[in-house]
Parts: structure tokens; C-alpha cells; sequence
């Protein structure tokens, strides 16, 4: 599967190749060709390749939407008008249907395009698959699960990105695509749609697969459990929480189950999950996206979406672009338990790492900064001239989509570095906060306890990379375990808290916070402190029923001739 990906035109125009003194013209696909097993293998491969052919502009780790809209980071870069429609989305002021042509791109519409491609791509495979029988090619429902897995993925990032999307499917000809509105289906009919597809490959997916990149069983569940779980905050057409669907939370619950008993486990050392080489296709990353190098490609399948997120240090990367907020850093302080600060910790900025005040170790394993060691190179240590503009953005860099520059994976692609370590889209550690959060929902929250310790109890295991050349500690470590919850709300605030500490700049953080309903009150909170050390955020402000989602791409209404109803709030 490293070479999936890479193979996926070189295979597609085989079909095309015969002898031509027997034959139909060059390009001509005859619809024998098109509905063979060989052909349906290469609309297959052709879909998957889709999962890494993002760009930076349009990352599908969506560290742009998750990370930079919330109060995980900074947009970075050279300044405000570098990738200008970052800027309006982090501080949210000047967001607006119509972004193109601005500095960079970073227009959504080029995000809404690329991910209906891979949706095309997807359609395209089963329309041939369903064009065959058993007899012909055996192994023909468990490739139709990997595609309806892999659409369900392409649908859940256009749901939690848009909310309303036009739901387009293999049995819609192309020439109906531009009749079918986005609010065909309404809110939890979408979710539905999603569902149904992971519900599918759960029942036809093996539970292991010869080839790493391909879904299991176990990745079909765990994506289930998390569309159940976006599914169960159910929203009105402001984008207001209005119901909590324990039926969906309970459903969360018996799929996070059967995950756990499938053999996956959490890395005895959090920051494995963030190492290339071995330690990729671990035993907590449940799916993952496979990058390559060294393959039949001129620089490999390398990770385009993130290389923008290096430090601007001579040799190894560029440029300066998703840096950690002051806030994020500042979470990560400990109290003398050992446990989060969940109500003081930002009332003062950490900047002293090895003084009285103690960290959880995630810290280390997520954010770099001048004066520790890089990526777990003991004498190679930060230093502020690797910052771009740190006037602006600050002297923080992100650490878990960037790799050592010793690396073999590390790959120039001038003026960029980018790499071939995997993107890991699923872990066994959000399988146990998935739980944890539908049990506190449920009102069972002392069954959630063991679940949020599990997480702490690695973190606090997780310090043997983190060490300077002395090999003595970079920071000043101390994790504590929960002793009980003495309530609904307070094991309610620990598990989000502990969810943000484990999948910080993993680019789910916004998301949560819509999810949960409480976007606005975090955010302004955020920005009305964080103005004091970033300027730009003087005018930053998120407005309630609109900001939940992007807008509709203008260019998209267009297309569709008005067929399609913008979102709440930006009429």
C-alpha cells in the first residue's frame, strides 16, 4: 500500500495499452475493458490515491479548519496577508462565500473541489464493481466496503467542514450532478448517508488485510462510532445543540467495544505514533494514510498537505506556517496532583519549562520550541532564528507531522521539504476517548474513569525521548491519575479537556468544539486574552450560528446555477 497511491495512473492507463495493429484508437476504453476485474482493481487503486493527493492550500489534515480556526493555533507564515483566507478563517471577521484570488489560495472552494473529486473517484470504482458478479471477482464485496469506507471519509470531512452538501452517489448519472441541491437531505439524513456507507464495511471489510492502507473491520467501526457520535449532537438550522441522542451514544458505546476487543492497544510511549520508519502502522493507528518514497514516482508520495509546518531552518524546512497558540502550551501545565489546571491554567503564560511549575510530557511530544531538542535529536535544539515571524506568531512549532532532518523520509522538493511519514487518521487512543465521552453523556461517568486514566498513565510513561544531551528531562514532568468524578459536569470537563491534551494539532479541534456546542464561548474567551499577545487578534471575534461552518463556495452556487442554499448567517 506504500505503492498504491503512486501506481494509481500508471495502472489506469494500462487499460488503455494493446496491440495496436489489432485494434480500436489509442485512449479508447471499450466497455469490456471498463467492467473487468483488472479495470474495477484500477478505479480502486485510482480512489485510494485520492487520500494523499491533497495540497497545502487544501490539507486533508485539515490543520487550517481544525487547528488554526480553535484555540490549538496560529496561522504563521510570513505575515496576515500570507494565505490571506487562513487569516479570515482564524479570526473569523472577514470569512465570506467569495474567497478567491486572495494571497497563497487557501480558498475553500479549492478544498470543496478536491474532496468531490475523490468522491468521483470513489463512485467511479463501484459503478465498475457493481457491474460484476461474485463469480468474476471474488473478493468483489470487499473491495465495494473499502470504496464506501473511503467515500463515507471523503462525506465526513464535506459534513464537518459544510454541514449541508449535495450527497452524490454511484447511481446518479453525471449529467444529473448539478439538480441535486445540498439541502436535498437535511442535517441527520447526511449523517445517516455516512453511516450507512462505515455500516456497510463493517459487515463486509475482513478484520485484517494483507495490505497495510486498506480498512479493516476495526477502521470501519471506529469511524462509525465517531459519525455516531457527531451524529448524536443533534443540531437545528442555526447550528445550535438542541438534543443529545442517547441512542446514538449507546451505539458509540457497543462500536467502541468491539474495537477494543479487536487486539489494537495505546503505543507505550505517545510519541511512537509520530515517528516514520517502523514505528508507522503501529499498534494504536487503527487507519492510516500511506506516503512513500523510493517508489516508481520522481519524489515519492509524500505528505503535500503539511509542508508548510516546518521551521524555517536552514536544510530541512519551510515555511513557518501552523504554529502552537500560547494557550495550547499553557494547558499542558500540571497542577501538584499531577492532574490538568482545568479552570486557572491560563492565567499565566508558561515560559519556564524547567522551574516549579510541572507539565504533562504531551507537551514536549506536540510543541517545539527554542532552546529543546528537535523531533528527539538531543543535540540539535531549536533555535528562535528557525522562526519566521515570531513578532507575529509567536516562537512555538508543531512537532507530530514533522519529522528529524536525518530522516530518509525527508524529501527536497524545492522551495519545500516534505516527507513520507504517514498521517495516522485513526487511533486506539480516540476509541477510548469516543467512549469515555458517550458514558459521561449517558450519566455513567465513573465508567469513564479508567478510560481518561488509561491516557494519562501513558503520558506519564512517555518521557524516555525527551531528554537534552546531559539526557536529563527538557521540562519539568508530572502526570497524576483521577481519583474519582464527583459529578456529570466535572468528568464532562476533564474528558474534553484530555481530549484536546491527546489530539492537539491532529485536526479535530474545532470540530470538537462545534460538536459540543460551545465554539463561541471558548473561542472569544480565547481571543480576548490572546489579543494582549497577538495584535491581529484585536478584531477577532466568532459569531454564534454562523462560524460553525464555512460558507458555501461562492463559485459553487454559481456552478450549481443557485440551486444550492448558502449557510446560516452569511446571506
Amino acid at each position: 500500500m506504500k505503492k498504491i497511491f503512486s501506481i494509481a495512473i500508471f495502472a489506469l492507463i494500462a487499460f488503455s495499452c494493446t496491440n495496436y495493429l489489432d485494434v480500436q484508437p489509442k485512449g479508447v476504453l471499450s466497455d469490456e475493458n471498463l467492467t473487468s476485474p483488472k479495470s474495477a482493481e484500477g478505479f480502486v487503486i485510482s480512489a485510494y490515491s485520492s487520500l494523499g493527493s491533497d495540497h497545502y492550500t487544501a490539507p486533508y489534515s485539515l490543520w487550517s479548519y481544525g487547528n488554526v480556526r480553535s484555540d490549538d493555533a496560529y496561522k504563521g507564515g510570513r505575515d496576515e496577508a500570507d494565505i490571506q483566507a487562513v487569516h479570515f478563517f482564524e479570526t473569523f471577521v472577514y470569512t465570506q462565500p467569495d474567497m478567491a484570488g486572495m494571497e497563497g489560495g487557501g480558498d475553500p472552494d479549492e478544498m470543496w473541489f478536491s474532496l468531490y473529486i475523490a468522491v468521483s473517484r470513489v463512485n467511479n470504482a463501484l459503478r465498475t464493481l457493481n457491474s460484476l458478479t461474485d463469480d468474476q471477482m471474488p473478493n468483489r464485496n470487499i473491495r465495494i466496503g473499502e470504496m464506501r469506507f473511503l467515500r463515507a471519509h471523503f462525506y465526513f470531512t464535506l459534513k464537518i467542514l459544510w454541514k449541508y452538501i449535495p450527497y452524490i452517489d454511484e447511481t446518479v448519472p453525471v449529467n444529473e450532478y448539478g439538480n441535486i441541491s445540498n439541502r436535498a437531505l437535511n442535517n441527520d439524513e447526511l449523517w445517516q448517508k455516512i453511516a450507512d456507507d462505515f455500516d456497510f464495511a463493517v459487515s463486509n471489510l475482513p478484520i485484517t488485510q494483507p495490505e497495510v492502507g486498506r480498512p479493516n473491520k476495526a477502521a470501519a467501526q471506529t469511524y462509525l462510532a465517531k459519525t455516531k457520535l457527531f451524529q448524536a449532537y443533534e443540531q437545528d438550522e442555526q447550528n445550535n445543540v438542541v438534543r443529545i441522542n442517547a441512542d446514538k451514544l449507546n451505539q458509540v458505546v457497543a462500536l467502541c467495544d468491539q474495537v477494543m476487543a479487536s487486539g489494537y492497544k495505546l503505543q507505550p510511549d505517545f510519541g511512537y505514533n509520530f515517528l516514520p520508519g517502523t514505528f508507522e502502522n503501529g499498534v494504536e493507528a487503527i487507519w492510516s494514510v500511506q506516503y512513500s518514497v523510493g517508489d516508481i514516482t520522481p519524489k515519492g508520495r509524500l505528505n503535500w498537505g503539511d509542508v508548510l509546518s516546518a521551521p524555517m531552518a536552514g536544510g530541512f524546512g519551510c515555511c513557518g506556517f501552523h504554529q502552537p497558540s500560547q494557550n495550547l502550551v499553557n494547558a499542558y501545565k500540571t497542577n501538584a496532583s499531577g492532574l490538568p489546571m482545568l479552570d486557572d491554567f491560563n492565567n499565566v503564560n508558561a515560559t519556564e519549562f524547567k522551574g516549579t511549575q510541572t507539565f504533562d510530557p504531551r507537551l514536549d511530544h506536540t510543541v517545539a520550541m527554542p532552546g529543546k531538542p528537535w523531533k528527539y535529536v538531543p543535540d540539535l535544539i531549536m533555535e528562535e532564528s528557525w522562526l519566521r515571524n515570531k513578532n507575529v506568531y509567536g516562537v512555538y512549532m508543531s512537532l507530530k507531522e514533522n519529522v528529524a532532518p536525518t530522516c530518509d523520509c525527508l524529501v527536497n522538493i524545492d522551495p519545500f521539504y516534505g516527507n513520507s511519514k504517514n498521517r495516522i487518521i485513526l487511533r486506539y487512543a480516540e476509541v477510548l476517548l469516543m467512549k469515555a465521552e458517550a458514558l459521561i453523556e449517558l450519566n455513567r461517568y465513573n465508567e469513564a474513569l479508567p478510560l481518561i486514566n488509561a491516557l494519562r498513565e501513558r503520558a506519564a510513561n512517555s518521557t524516555s525521548m525527551l531528554i537534552d544531551i546531559q539526557r536529563q528531562p527538557v521540562s519539568n514532568y508530572k502526570v497524576g491519575l483521577y481519583a474519582s468524578f464527583a459529578s456529570k459536569a466535572e468528568a464532562t470537563k476533564a474528558l474534553r479537556f484530555e481530549r484536546r491534551l491527546e489530539l492537539a494539532m491532529e485536526g479535530a479541534r474545532f470540530f470538537d468544539l462545534v460538536r459540543w456546542g460551545v465554539a463561541d464561548q471558548v473561542l472569544n474567551q480565547y481571543f480576548q486574552k490572546e489579543k494582549d499577545l497577538r495584535d491581529y487578534y484585536s478584531v477577532a471575534r466568532f459569531t454564534k450560528n454562523r462560524d460553525e461552518y464555512c460558507p458555501i463556495p461562492q463559485q459553487q452556487i454559481n456552478w450549481s446555477k443557485g440551486l444550492y442554499v448558502q449557510n446560516a448567517g452569511y446571506n
